[in-house]
């Protein structure tokens, strides 16, 4: 399989997620999901959203931009989640109200902090102690490397996550080919890696990693400022972590970019499966989706595209 191996500039860089039985997409000035229906045909919807560093001036100061982006990008993975769960149900399905999606969102951010910042302390404390302040540290971030990788393994024993992960892999195919300047056909998107260097599983993979290191400087205070430490020093280390895929992400012809992109994309090998050509086709309507009228155009040059994506692609409302 091919790969995009030439260096991309921050304001024409795509990302998304994978979404139930569909793509989100994040293109510089919208964003887009498309989703499989159960009829067999694709359905997308498509907002227009500058990119945050046009709207605001903090993110575009280094460490802040990525807790920011991080907000937004979980904001819109909401929306997108909330909207192909209907989409792709059915008409019969229930729609997600707002509070229940903000419900969701508390549930999931305490669950991940108990799970993969406490936890691991507590476990650190129970079978290490806190004597040795070395020992501890480096107990607790191997737990919590344990902890996150077995995690990411356990739910894609799941039949409904792996096929989550295949679409997931369809949407990195396809943003390889976009930046690339390559058609986006079903054939030519097939072509490439289902990993991605910018990927939300390197991210938080990197999360992980960075944190051993910046805990292990702060040594085991006593235990409610330790507590304190792990829940506080998270949009620190999202912040860092943030410029480091960022860098390992642009900078696809460099070595050291690559060693670092090298663990989220060993990793993403349990987050990404190859998708089908029914699959690839939601990921294209959905990038098409997020694109612009001129971007658009610029890709139908390119060559062939896959007719139910163009005429599935959603335009965004004028306002």
């Amino acid at each position: 399989m091919s790969e995009n191996r030439k260096r991309i500039s921050p304001e024409a860089t795509v990302g998304g997620q994978a979404v139930i039985e569909g793509v989100m997409m994040r293109a510089p000035s919208g964003w887009a999901v498309a989703v499989r229906t159960p009829d067999g045909g694709i359905e997308a919807q498509s907002h227009d959203l500058p990119r945050l560093s046009t709207r605001s001036v903090w993110a575009r100061i280094p460490l802040i931009r990525g807790v920011l982006v991080l907000i937004e990008s979980l904001t819109l993975g909401y929306k997108a989640l909330s909207w192909s769960a209907q989409r792709a149900g059915g008409e019969d399905e229930k729609p997600i109200s707002r509070g229940e999606i903000v419900g969701a969102m508390v549930f999931a951010l305490v669950f991940g902090l108990g799970l993969f910042l406490l936890l691991p302390v507590l476990i650190s404390r129970w079978t290490v102690g806190e004597g040795n302040s070395i020992l501890f540290n480096a107990t607790e971030g191997l737990v919590r490397l344990v902890i996150f990788i077995g995690y990411i393994w356990v739910i894609g024993r799941s039949k409904e996550i792996k096929r989550v992960f295949e679409y997931h892999g369809a949407e990195h195919m396809a943003i390889h080919a976009y930046e690339a300047g390559e058609p986006l056909s079903v054939d030519v998107v097939s072509r490439h890696r289902p990993e991605h260097p910018r990927c939300g599983t390197s991210f938080l993979l990197l999360v992980v990693l960075i944190s051993i290191v910046v805990f292990s400087f702060l040594g085991t205070p006593d235990w409610p400022i330790l507590v304190a430490s792990r829940i506080l020093g998270v949009p620190v280390i999202a912040g860092v972590s943030y410029e480091v895929l960022r860098f390992s992400g642009l900078s696809g012809n460099e070595w050291l970019a690559r060693v670092i992109a090298a663990p989220g994309l060993w990793l993403q090998r349990l987050t990404t499966g190859v998708p089908d050509g029914d699959q690839i086709e939601v990921a294209i309507t959905s990038l098409l989706s997020a694109l612009n009228d001129g971007q658009v155009a610029d890709v139908e040059a390119r060559g062939s595209i896959p007719e139910i994506a163009l005429l599935s692609r959603a335009r965004p409302p004028t306002v």
